[in-house]
């Protein structure tokens, strides 16, 4: 079975149809959250998002806007987009935000592999560097966790004997580009398919990857969209400026 994994798009449609543009074959999709947040689409982001297919577990930012959290934790500009996005949104996108599922999710046909938000512990926790990962490799029962929120493609392994981590090497930062990982046995992987909406690793491009459950690879993926339009959105939206500028820098 070839998933086609999606995370973090955060409202950029621009992002997602580039994605969804160059995806190589797939059997289904698999959404990590954060559907909406910060960009300026989130009632078209959830259009096309619903019409890939019915796998998907919340993220924080589709909690707080959908109002099923506090924003005390979220600074003052995610607040905002927060705010902007619960008043934006549809009635019926926003009943659906509100009925997302927590993860860890599993999926028919795909033993030993689970899908969260943040991590299996907890589903708002950042998991940004192997110390992290540590305890929910190990304690896992899933050998595969595909996880999202921290913005940043790559994984992390680890087995009873040590972990390591993996940011897969692009040559370019303008073009489409791939990078695959062979899965090893007697592993446990926790993996990160980027930031579809917003990357935070430094790469403006935007992020996805594929996963074969019959090859155990996992082909990361960047590809360049319109940034252009995407900060236009966001600007004629008035979301702060912020928001539209660090597109650009892949922060």
């Amino acid at each position: 079975m070839r998933v086609l994994l999606l995370s973090d798009i955060h409202s950029n449609l621009e992002a997602l149809e580039a994605c969804l543009a160059v995806a190589p074959p797939h059997d289904l999709v698999v959404n990590l959250g954060d559907i909406v947040g910060y960009g300026a689409s989130p009632n078209e982001v959830i259009a096309r998002a619903r019409g890939l297919g019915k796998f998907f577990v919340r993220g924080n930012h589709d909690k707080a806007s959908a109002g099923l959290m506090d924003l005390k934790d979220f600074n003052p500009i995610a607040g905002l987009a927060a705010l902007w996005t619960r008043e934006a949104l549809t009635p019926e996108n926003l009943e659906w935000l509100q009925a997302l599922p927590q993860g860890p999710l599993v999926v028919e046909g795909l033993p030993n592999v689970q899908f969260v938000h943040g991590s299996p512990i907890d589903e708002d926790e950042y998991v940004v560097t192997l110390r992290d990962a540590l305890e929910p490799l190990l304690s896992s029962t899933s050998a595969i966790t595909f996880f999202g929120h921290s913005h940043l493609q790559g994984c992390f392994s680890g087995n009873d004997f040590g972990g390591d981590a993996y940011r897969p090497a692009y040559r370019t930062v303008g073009q489409n580009e791939t990078s695959d990982l062979p899965l090893k046995e007697g592993q446990h992987y926790m993996i990160n398919p980027g930031s579809v909406g917003q990357p935070r690793d430094g790469d403006w491009r935007a992020a996805f990857a594929v996963y074969d459950s019959d090859t155990r690879i996992v082909t990361f993926c960047r590809t360049p969209y319109n940034l252009k339009q995407a900060q236009e959105r966001i600007m004629s939206a008035n979301l702060p400026p912020r928001l539209a500028t660090r597109l650009a820098a892949g922060r």
